[in-house]
């Protein structure tokens, strides 16, 4: 019998936001799969998950590894012809379906295929949130189609070599597919992010970073703190002092403290 405790406690939490995750398995990787989740847990609720692709084939054979252990239901969709991808329209029919339930608050859309760019796009425009996840060959168009775009380079596990000896071998070997799978350093865009600050900011030249955070997601969705080696947005501008000055306040009613960012100097 259920706790009448827990049912009150249930009853009293606010309604999560409920996510369709459909994949894209001939332009996803297996590997990814407990940090993309994990990622949308950070949005709301994965209340159903769907993965597409012809399952017969041997290059899905590491998806059949983790679908029953991630509860991913695999919509089977067999190559007819050569040549031509049958997986994108059932993907679309079915998240067109989805929508038209009126049961979910968003979709995550995870595929490096620029074919979804229109299917993002049409989900926007029915108020929903549409969140991507695809590699670095990920095409503009779709990255800005969502309201977030989210490499999965940055979602793969980090194996670290338990000997020197296992070091030494993993460098001088061939590195494999999945090693390859990493994400390229890129330049800090400075200019940007302190215009993004600027536009952000109130007449003190203050902003709250969470104000800071959704305004740079929306003028460019796949902007992601990680890509420059740090964890959160937080860390980040704590981290470049020579770029931004931090100070934490205290609002009314809350207890928890509130950090302010400002640009150091103009450029």
């Amino acid at each position: 019998m259920v706790s009448p405790k827990l049912i009150a406690k249930i009853e009293s939490e606010e309604p999560t936001t409920r996510f369709a995750v459909l994949i894209d398995a001939d332009n996803a990787q297996a590997a990814v799969i407990e940090g993309l989740l994990a990622e949308v847990a950070k949005f709301g609720e994965a209340t159903v998950k769907r993965i597409y692709g012809d399952f017969t084939a041997p290059t899905s054979a590491s998806w059949k590894k983790v679908l029953q252990k991630h509860a991913i239901k695999p919509m089977q969709q067999f190559a007819y012809t050569t040549g031509k991808n049958s997986t994108d329209s059932t993907l679309i029919i079915d998240a067109m379906d989805l929508l038209y339930t009126r049961k979910f608050d968003g979709f995550c859309l995870v595929t490096s295929d620029s074919d979804f760019t229109g299917l993002a796009m049409r989900l926007r425009e029915e108020g929903l949130t549409v969140l991507g996840f695809g590699e670095q060959k990920t095409p503009e168009a779709f990255r800005n189609a969502c309201h977030k775009f989210i490499l999965t380079e940055i979602l793969r596990p980090t194996i670290q070599p338990e000997t020197p000896s296992q070091a030494t071998k993993a460098v001088s070997s061939v590195p494999s597919k999945d090693a390859e799978q990493t994400v390229k350093p890129i330049e800090f865009p400075i200019r940007f992010v302190l215009e993004a600050l600027e536009h952000s900011s109130d007449e003190s030249g203050w902003a709250h970073l969470g104000t800071f955070g959704s305004y740079l997601t929306k003028l460019q969705p796949d902007f992601d703190s990680r890509r420059f080696g740090f964890k959160k947005l937080s860390d980040l501008v704590r981290a470049k002092t020579d770029v931004f000055a931090t100070e934490e306040r205290a609002l009314p009613g809350q207890e928890q403290k509130s950090l302010y960012v400002r640009a150091k100097s103009a450029l």
